[in-house]
């Protein structure tokens, strides 16, 4: 099996599925229906074995793309990706890190299914147009028009300013500890004024259902959950290619990922919603 091209090829495979779904769970599927058509073709056939299975897994991942995007409308609350704890060394791919992030996972949520699998295919694995028009079932001159729109759609979306990993670290150290401790003073001097937090309980535990904007509203909230709690514990974690925090009210997990410009925070995703945090116990292998 260690020659095997899926075997080989999996990591690769998985973190193109999770970056067009959001979801570990659903890109977990989608790699065992590409196994599944992999094991029914003559492997003496394919002549590039790593494209054949991109296309499949795309092919794969657009059709439930479609699906979901119908039932997401019906989602109690905001939707958040699916976080997944990854090793500090994902950070060292800096285009990989920002692909895989909660923010840009955000981000590409709001394109349309096709959209979404050309963006992922070109920008982040580099494929040739030619490859991702067999992948999406259109022509590469469509391709290379939709890559365009994707691309204006992201920019004007993504994050305004990247920052270094250990500064990132400092501010979400600092984050934690205001929140374990409860300090409204010290959570005000971490965010930005204009901070948004949005919060995923998917309707199975207490959550915002809208987003709550502004560092006065916002850590009030934050504050106030401290002495909601018989015991709130904060962990620094690597969420998604990033430092971020795990943290545990009375024992309940929550995965918690920011956005930070000039030194504070402008986003806090908070995901709660238990059935997207099975992924923080063992580090997501990813690759491009």
């Amino acid at each position: 099996m260690t020659g095997d091209p899926f075997v080989a090829h999996r990591s690769l495979l998985f973190t193109v599925a999770y970056e067009m779904l959001g979801s570990a769970a659903d890109a977990e599927d989608m790699l065992q229906e590409t196994w599944l058509r992999w094991a029914d073709v003559d492997h003496s056939q394919v002549r590039e074995p790593r494209a054949y299975l991109v296309r499949a897994v795309t092919r794969q991942s657009l059709n439930r793309l479609r699906s979901l995007s119908r039932s997401r409308e019906d989602y109690v609350g905001e939707w958040l990706p699916e976080p997944l704890l990854t090793s500090p060394d994902v950070a060292e791919d800096v285009e990989l890190a920002e692909s895989v992030s909660i923010a840009m996972l955000t981000v590409l949520e709001t394109l349309a299914p096709t959209e979404r699998a050309v963006f992922v295919l070109r920008e982040v694995f580099d494929m040739p147009y030619g490859e991702i028009a067999e992948a999406v079932g259109k022509s590469a001159a469509a391709v290379r028009q939709i890559a365009r729109r994707a691309r204006e759609h992201v920019a004007a979306r993504r994050p305004r300013m990247q920052v270094s990993r250990s500064e990132q670290q400092v501010v979400v150290e600092r984050f934690l500890t205001a929140l374990r401790t409860g300090k409204l003073q010290d959570l005000l001097e971490v965010m930005a004024p204009d901070v948004v937090m949005i919060a995923d309980g998917g309707g199975i535990v207490s959550a915002a259902l809208v987003p709550i904007c502004g560092a006065a509203q916002v850590a009030p909230v934050l504050a106030r959950a401290e002495r909601l709690v018989e015991a709130l514990e904060t962990t620094p974690v690597w969420l998604n290619g990033a430092p971020a925090g795990r943290i545990e009210f009375d024992g309940e997990p929550a995965a918690v990922s920011i956005e930070v410009e000039n030194g504070l925070i402008t986003r806090i995703y908070v995901v709660r919603n238990p059935h997207k945090l099975t992924r923080l116990d063992e580090p997501a292998r990813l690759a491009r």
